[in-house]
């Protein structure tokens, strides 16, 4: 599933070819992908300008006039930018067509994106009003982490999973984060101490940095989705020697997410 890191990377491949670019029509081939596609995009947005490319969390945001198109891609989205003359595969569920014959198409095998369009400002739609603080910037930090997770009992991986204690984090970054930080994945996220709080922030802050700037280098073709440049210290690396220690990585189940940990490392 595409995290921040792939998102945001999604945004900075997109911005310099979009921003400027007017709508010309819009073609709906699926009318739902995780919610109903709304029908009126195709009178909303021909004749509206592309002003900008944000992200909130692990939504899209391309700010035009007048409203927002906000764009989530699910577990298998993924957007391309093509000729108009590209013939449509058996999973491009929506064109967004611009009058200089480019098409934004979003691919979708499993149908788990949202595409809509937001009047006014997008970060008071339901959907992304109650997204926690993005993880690289000042207002995520270990203070907060600490005070956040006071007294909770859930599982430390899925409480920072949560989009409602901080924005993008998915299965793998927070692996990866509890890795480096040296924290078991299964432990309450109460239980963890202001030192614990600020070295697993940082990790986080660190894992979704490098991924970008790794991922930010490479272009990915057009006809293939790939996700993840970053070599994994655990994930998907379940049996394997953890490159720290040599002891064998362990894997839980954690709300059902695959979890791989080294318990000589996590504690």
């Amino acid at each position: 599933m595409p995290e921040l890191p792939e998102v945001e990377t999604t945004r900075r491949r997109l911005e310099p070819l979009v921003v400027g670019k007017q709508f010309d029509k819009v073609v709906i081939r699926a009318p739902k992908l995780r919610l109903p596609i709304q029908l009126h995009l195709k009178t909303i947005l021909p004749g509206r300008i592309v002003r900008g490319v944000g992200r909130r969390g692990k939504y899209l945001l391309f700010f035009c006039d007048g409203g927002c198109l906000a764009i989530h891609l699910g577990m298998t989205g993924y957007l391309q930018y093509l000729a108009v003359t590209a013939p449509p595969g058996k999973h491009d569920h929506l064109d967004l067509i611009f009058t200089d014959g480019h098409i934004l198409r979003f691919r979708d095998p499993r149908k788990f994106g949202t595409v809509l369009w937001v009047e006014g400002d997008p970060l008071s739609h339901p959907l992304l009003a109650g997204i926690g603080p993005e993880p690289l910037t000042e207002a995520f930090s270990g203070a907060y982490l600490y005070d956040a997770g006071r007294s909770r009992r859930v599982a430390v991986k899925l409480f920072i999973m949560n989009a409602a204690v901080v924005a993008g984090i998915g299965n793998i970054y927070a692996n990866e984060a509890l890795f480096r930080a040296g924290i078991r994945p299964d432990r309450a996220a109460g239980s963890l101490d202001r030192p614990e709080c600020d070295r697993l922030a940082e990790a986080i802050k660190e894992v979704l940095n490098e991924s970008i700037e790794t991922g930010s280098t490479y272009r990915v073709a057009e006809e293939t989705v790939e996700y993840h440049p970053l070599e994994f210290g655990v994930y998907g690396r379940a049996g394997e020697g953890c490159r720290r220690c040599g002891e064998a990585l362990e894997a839980i189940r954690l709300g059902n997410r695959s979890t791989v940990f080294c318990p000589r490392c996590q504690r």
